[in-house]
């Protein structure tokens, strides 16, 4: 079965737009997925579930793809670049529509894109680009602001403070092409105060697989080499952040010390709460798994879609839809979080506490 659909990619610079054929085969545009009865399938491709964040993103994707009348069946890799593929392989055995893939690896998950293009069906990348494919729509965040905001927050909360700020930067795992955008953001705002001296980065690492235990190894490498020297972790998320304040934890304490994060995980934002961390970046993944469930049940039907930008992954241009993001702090989490129902009061604060303050 050969899927197609049209994507208009709209350049807010020239206002103007430009039709692009998404899908595989032949056929005329008036042949799409979708005829009578037929119910929409989409198959969900995931890195894993281990983590609180993409437990939300699933159960979003999913409750959005029912209320649009979609089935979605859900397979999730462990971080292994084999078996995910092969679970791509098993979503095209099961005749879905449309497969959404959250690569572990997004160069790996290239040959993911192939074979599901072999089958006629059109691929979404979900908040990973896949790279070095023809993919059909990327669905994500703005990352490179991610990096720029959690940056831009060291420098604020310590530009009063002495100079040059000793910084210990801990990035993503390698495999992730997100890390590398985290990190181009976060060298954009550290450009100017590395070259002119106020901040020095003591020491840098890759947190292979995003795992906490690998930032905390980091981390303790750079507490031997600056035992009492570091006034900042600029940590590419919460589970990263989590490993480095392990270590502090063990050599005194992450008191005092800023550390940024991402992803606002329950434990994180309550580490915000007390002290520990000092800010986390906040993804509305309620929004970006119902735009992707909505882009998903659009290709299957053979709609129009709107992408505003495109991104270069290394083989063609690909149509990009972003969402914005949200620096969360100690002073804001009821105004963002709360306020959203991605978490609840008594979940952050405890049963019967009193909210925080919100600006």
């Amino acid at each position: 079965m050969s899927v197609k659909s049209f994507l208009v990619v709209a350049s807010l610079a020239l206002s103007v737009l430009i039709g692009l054929v998404l899908g595989r085969g032949g056929e005329s545009q008036t042949q799409t997925a979708v005829a009578g009865p037929h119910t929409i399938k989409i198959g969900l491709s995931m890195d894993t579930l281990k983590e609180a964040r993409w437990a939300k993103d699933r159960d979003a994707f999913v409750n959005r793809a029912k209320e649009l009348g979609a089935e979605v069946t859900v397979l999730s890799a462990n971080g292994d670049d084999t078996r995910q593929v092969a679970d791509v392989e098993s979503l095209i055995t099961a005749k879905v529509d449309v497969i959404v893939i959250v690569p572990h690896d997004g160069k790996a998950m290239a040959k993911g894109v192939e074979v599901a293009h072999k089958a006629g069906i059109p691929v979404i990348a979900y908040d990973r680009l896949i790279v070095d494919s023809d993919l059909d729509v990327y669905v994500t965040f703005d990352n490179e602001h991610v990096g720029e905001l959690q940056a831009q927050f060291i420098l604020n909360a310590l530009k009063d403070g002495p100079k040059p700020i000793k910084m210990l930067r801990i990035y993503g795992s390698k495999t992730d092409n997100n890390a590398f955008l985290f990190k181009a953001g976060q060298d954009k705002a550290l450009k100017d105060a590395i070259a002119n001296g106020t901040v020095e980065v003591v020491h840098e690492d890759w947190a292979d697989d995003w795992k906490p235990e690998n930032a905390k190894r980091i981390a303790n490498a750079a507490l031997t080499k600056f035992p009492k020297g570091i006034q900042a972790v600029l940590a590419s998320n919460d589970g990263t952040a989590g490993g480095a304040i392990q270590a502090l934890r063990e050599e005194g304490g992450a008191s005092g010390i800023i550390v940024t994060g991402q992803d606002a995980e329950l434990v994180a934002v309550q580490r915000i709460v007390g002290g520990e961390q000092s800010m986390t970046i906040y993804k509305p993944v309620q929004e970006l798994a119902k735009q992707a469930a909505d882009t998903a049940v659009a290709l299957a039907k053979g709609k129009t879609l709107i992408a505003t930008q495109t991104t270069d992954n290394g083989k063609i241009k690909v149509p990009t839809i972003l969402h914005d993001v949200v620096t969360v702090t100690k002073d804001n989490i009821d105004s963002t979080l709360i306020k959203d129902g991605f978490l609840t009061h008594d979940e952050v604060y405890g049963a019967g506490a009193a909210p925080a303050a919100s600006k």
